[in-house]
């Protein structure tokens, strides 16, 4: 098998002063006038305080690299504490920082940003009161290939917080790390270790493994007649190049998966579906170098053209605890469709691919695509700690926090993925 080629990437994280005041209100602008960068091909503006909500407006330009054309001004999605490990769990730690959505650009070379807050939100001080505290922009470099011994790429210049870890694989003996070997070692039985893919299985095959797999636990009747779908295709960590030396090194388990929260990524549309590992490797970065997660927030991902991904580490069929779902990461899965749907619909095989994988990961556990279950609330905006809440078994993001994600287009199709899904499973 050949080896996946390195990709240690890197960040760089850039203060953002004020730049001016705004007409009406009179409070401060913040953001960077333009500036040649490193190269990079994903970003995010940061914040010390998880806790804390920019209000206000994130606008960016970028020049692409090597092209010196500039884009014009972009939003970027300013919620995204909604994703998050729950409140009062390990994950959620003092490292831990508050963040926009990531925002994929494509490799670039020049960057522009303007924070202008909310008229009303804040007041005029210098830099504004309201606004969390060091903001920053950081620039996400999700690697491409192993650089050569003793390369500089990653030495510290100007505003450089995060500099390139060690290789994950070894880009001249193809040796598996520690982390790499347990990262796949987790998947064993479902595909050879260091495999790039998991394979599908038919119906028959899927079946035979859900009694390998949970046979004991099983009543009679599901051992007879399981319900549940056949087993997707899914590329692995490995496959998609994760680097596993960022991630934490111990994996966290729930108990069993009662529910799936579909969201997006939140991220933009302009990529081709060859480019979605390299934005998996940007959220993973993104997740753990700059917000200070443990692993990648989902489960798994899922690109336009209908490819399924491997997300946290763990193994695909184990209950792995995510960080997606802010206050319902306990008995669910997190699945992100790689993009922006609030104004875009989700193509068909992307929403085809979440009912494959839901109707096979939720057969797993017996679960019933169609149905509904109740989960208890870790805390969040629209249910307080402890209530225990009835939602759908494939539920959107927007059920368990007052949010936009998955956005209205992905959103309204998941009614087809249940139905969908149910019908994988043989109900």
């Amino acid at each position: 098998m050949t080896t996946p080629p390195d990709v240690p990437g890197s960040t760089q994280s850039l203060p953002l002063r004020t730049l001016t005041r705004d007409r009406a209100s009179g409070a401060a602008v913040l953001g960077l006038t333009p500036r040649a960068v490193r190269h990079f091909s994903l970003l995010g503006v940061v914040w010390d305080d998880p806790a804390a909500e920019l209000h206000g407006r994130v606008q960016v330009r970028t020049r692409a690299a090597g092209a010196g054309a500039w884009t014009g001004w972009q939003d970027v999605e300013t919620h995204y504490a909604d994703h998050a490990a729950d409140p009062g769990s390990a994950e959620a730690s003092d490292r831990v920082r508050g963040a926009t959505a990531p925002l994929w650009v494509g490799e670039s070379d020049g960057v522009e940003i303007r924070v202008r807050p909310e008229p009303g939100a804040y007041g005029a001080d210098d830099p504004p009161a309201g606004l969390p505290s060091g903001l920053r922009l950081d620039l996400v470099d999700p690697g491409s290939a192993a650089p050569p011994a003793g390369d500089a790429a990653d030495e510290a210049v100007e505003e450089v917080v995060d500099e390139a870890v060690d290789e994950a694989v070894d880009g001249r003996t193809g040796v598996m790390s520690a982390e790499a070997t347990a990262a796949s070692a987790a998947n064993d039985g479902l595909a050879p270790l260091g495999a790039t893919e998991i394979p599908a299985l038919t119906g028959e095959q899927t079946r035979q493994e859900l009694l390998t797999l949970r046979g004991p636990e099983l009543t009679e009747q599901q051992r007879a007649k399981p319900y549940i779908g056949p087993r997707p295709a899914i590329v692995t960590r490995r496959g998609w190049g994760a680097d596993e030396s960022l991630r934490a090194r111990q994996f966290v388990y729930t108990g069993k998966v009662k529910a799936a929260f579909v969201h997006h990524t939140a991220s933009g549309n302009n990529y081709s579906c060859a480019q979605a590992p390299s934005l998996i490797r940007g959220f993973y970065r993104y997740h753990v170098r700059s917000l200070g997660w443990r692993d990648i927030g989902y489960n798994f991902l899922v690109d336009k053209c209908g490819r399924i991904y491997e997300g946290r580490a763990g193994g695909v069929a184990k209950p792995v605890r995510g960080a997606h779902t802010y206050g319902f990461n306990t008995d669910t899965t997190g699945i992100a469709v790689i993009g922006s749907y609030g104004s875009t619909k989700p193509s068909s095989s992307a929403v085809k691919a979440i009912a494959r994988l839901t109707a096979w990961k939720l057969g797993l556990h017996g679960m019933n695509p169609r149905a509904k279950t109740y989960l208890k609330s870790g805390g969040g905006n629209l249910y307080r700690k402890g209530k225990k809440v009835r939602l759908n078994v494939i539920s959107g993001h927007r059920d368990g926090f007052n949010t936009s994600c998955p956005g209205g287009k992905l959103y309204r199709k998941l009614g087809t993925a249940r139905s969908t899904a149910a019908r994988y499973q043989g109900r």
